[in-house]
């Protein structure tokens, strides 16, 4: 087993990127970006469809041909009752205690309610689950969520489709540097391979993304461009990179160096 290896709940994997199936143009497309990611985790949003349409029942049918793990999302709940319902329905839908919980809070943001995600990420730790909950870079709500039961933390780096990449890069090396143990994937608002990579160099574990991906002109393309990207962050983060600092500093010792005295009598 790879010394590196991504453990979640005690699960490994040689990926760590983390990729969303919502949104692509046509399952041949979310097909072939799934293949150029090189993931082994997918998340799937749980629909509410009618049992006599059977609606629904191809596209679950290709996220099992994919061969690939699935987290479960209760993306879209706006309160405890609801994310707990959708929930315990994915687990008897998907069999697997894992759930991506969202409790949203903020209809412009879609920030996480946060208060809403600890009572629910407690209920369900309590019923079985492992929880990945999709939270802020709080600390103190951070450690809430942990007490809670939960073994993985996802904050976002963004708004969720904004692309935006890291809004705030001081809240998440804080994070990092407060849970050293804790599983850190950053959720949401990655836009570009260059975010993900500059999460990875934070220390954090992973990268979920979803829209920067099924919205591209190429999918498959930018789904291995992120791919690559994670791993060097990843590999940039265990080399110990140099620290930025404020002076310049010679890359050529001076000592050796010939001087030319130009000054003339």
């Amino acid at each position: 087993m790879d010394a590196d290896a991504l453990s979640l709940y005690g699960v490994s994997f040689a990926s760590r990127l983390i990729v969303g199936t919502a949104q692509y143009p046509s399952p041949a497309i979310l097909s072939n970006a799934i293949a150029q990611a090189k993931t082994e985790i997918v998340t799937v949003s749980l629909r509410r469809e009618s049992g006599s349409s059977r609606a629904g029942e191809n596209f679950w049918a290709l996220i099992r041909q994919l061969g690939v793990r699935v987290l479960p999302n209760t993306a879209g709940c706006r309160t405890v009752k609801e994310a707990v319902t959708t929930a315990e329905m994915a687990r008897e839908v998907f069999n697997t205690p894992w759930i991506k919980l969202e409790v949203i809070g903020e209809e412009d943001t879609l920030q996480p309610d946060v208060f809403g995600l600890v009572e629910a990420a407690a209920i369900l730790s309590r019923d079985g689950f492992q929880v990945f909950p999709y939270t802020t870079e709080d600390l103190v709500v951070a450690e809430k969520l942990l007490r809670a039961g939960c073994e993985v933390l996802m904050p976002w780096g963004a708004p969720i489709g904004t692309g935006r990449g890291l809004n705030n890069p001081y809240g998440l090396r804080a994070l990092r540097a407060h849970f050293p143990q804790v599983p850190l994937i950053v959720d949401a608002g990655i836009g570009a391979p260059s975010h993900a990579a500059a999460a990875m160099e934070l220390g954090y574990d992973a990268i979920l993304l979803n829209t920067a991906i099924a919205k591209a002109g190429d999918p498959a393309t930018i789904a291995r461009a992120f791919a690559l990207a994670v791993e060097a962050g990843r590999m940039a983060y265990r080399a110990d990179p140099m620290q930025p600092r404020d002076m310049a500093a010679p890359s050529t010792p001076v000592i050796g160096r010939a001087f030319t005295d130009l000054a003339r009598a």
